[in-house]
């Protein structure tokens, strides 16, 4: 069982988790991988994801990037989940931090918010995911954390009549879990 730090709830019971754990083995129906633009998965969550769930998901990614050219920055594909327990993995481009006056806040909230769509669109009931663009991109943690609860709770205001009821922020360290417990007070009073 992955430690759940904070739960909270949100209108049309909606829940948000924050978990500290191990992102593949999760039981949800999609994981969320933060891939870069070619899907090319050989670091960070998008390696775990890959050594995990089976060479199949790199090969349905190269798949997918032949077919449709590179994902562009903020939006989000499907694969298979291979051996994860998850049905699919949602794999979702954030941006590089490069100094906050790119685009770095609206690319960042977009990514979240389009891998929750396309659980939506999956018509699937919840989802895991990691603290897109925190890791080997850079993201200020303070600023990315908040930015992806606030994208999720604006996915919820979207999308009353969704299926998806539980998303799941997992953290390999309890050092990000604990940047995700100070944004929720922040951004839920909670």
């Amino acid at each position: 069982m992955q430690d759940v730090r904070k739960i909270i709830l949100l209108h049309d019971d909606r829940e948000i988790q924050i978990v500290t754990g191990d992102i593949t083995k999760e039981e949800t129906d999609a994981v969320v991988n933060a891939a870069n633009s070619h899907l090319a998965h050989g670091g960070g969550v998008a390696a775990a994801i890959v050594r995990a769930g089976g060479y199949e998901i790199q090969r349905e990614s190269d798949e997918y990037v032949r077919k449709n050219g590179p994902v562009p920055t903020g939006e989000a594909a499907v694969t298979g989940a291979g051996r994860l327990k998850a049905k699919y993995v949602i794999h979702t481009v954030g941006p590089v931090w490069r100094g906050g006056n790119s685009g770095e806040d609206e690319l960042l909230e977009k990514a979240v918010y389009n891998a929750l769509l396309r659980a939506h669109e999956l018509k699937l009931e919840s989802i895991s995911m990691p603290a897109i663009s925190m890791g080997i991109f850079r993201f200020p943690k303070e600023r990315g954390t908040r930015i992806i609860l606030k994208a999720i709770e604006k996915f919820f205001e979207d999308h009353h009549d969704t299926t998806l009821k539980l998303v799941r922020i997992v953290n390999i360290d309890d050092k990000m879990s604990e940047h995700f417990v100070r944004a929720a007070k922040e951004v839920f009073g909670v």
